[in-house]
């Protein structure tokens, strides 16, 4: 299926030490498929990645975290890696930020530890998702149904294992970006105010 995100814009959230293959494989997909790219981190000027067993890449920032604003984007990119998500877990902004995507129903991929933040962010409670396996217990724990899959949807939410999970794991998150806004994405927060 081809999916084209022309005009869409995607923020990526990372800190130092994200895996280096969950940014550049989602994002040259997302680049291909049309989508206008921002690498937003708490860290200025250059972000460094993680390949593997070692440190990697320098990737440029194009948002300083405290100069972004959810609103100015389509849907949100976290990659994994050990010590970025539980660097941002740190950062009331990057948790806000995260939180904001959710509030307005929007998209949001997370890929191995990545989705470590959406718990920090009260986003995971009943939510269907994946992770790498060291996190299961933290999502249950969370409010979240785990599931040992490649790739796991949940209303406009794209949850993935590993970087060996790649491929089908782009493949969900443009589906999902394409579709826009989903209602059921919103957080539990937001969908109680409403309703009150």
């Amino acid at each position: 299926m081809e999916t084209n995100l022309d005009g869409k814009k995607v923020a990526i959230l990372v800190a130092d030490g994200f895996e280096e293959v969950e940014l550049t494989s989602p994002k040259e997909a997302l680049e291909d498929a049309g989508a206008e790219i921002d690498i937003v981190s708490p860290v200025e000027k250059k972000v460094r990645g993680w390949d593997e067993t070692d440190w990697g890449s320098k990737i440029k920032v194009d948002v300083p975290l405290n100069e972004a604003n959810a609103g100015d984007y389509d849907a949100l990119l976290l990659p994994g890696g050990v010590m970025n998500p539980d660097r941002l877990r740190l950062e009331p902004k990057a948790i806000q930020f995260i939180r904001d995507f959710f509030d307005m129903g929007k998209p949001v991929a997370a890929i191995c530890h990545g989705p470590w933040t959406l718990i920090d962010a009260g986003v995971a409670k009943g939510r269907r998702m994946t992770s790498y396996p060291s996190i299961k217990n933290d999502l249950k724990n969370a409010g979240a149904q785990w599931i040992d899959e490649e790739v796991v949807v949940d209303n406009g939410l794209v949850t993935s294992r590993k970087p060996a999970d790649l491929r089908a794991f782009n493949r969900k998150m443009l589906e999902e970006f394409g579709e826009g806004v989903h209602e059921g994405q919103r957080s539990p927060g937001h969908q109680q105010a409403m309703a009150e």
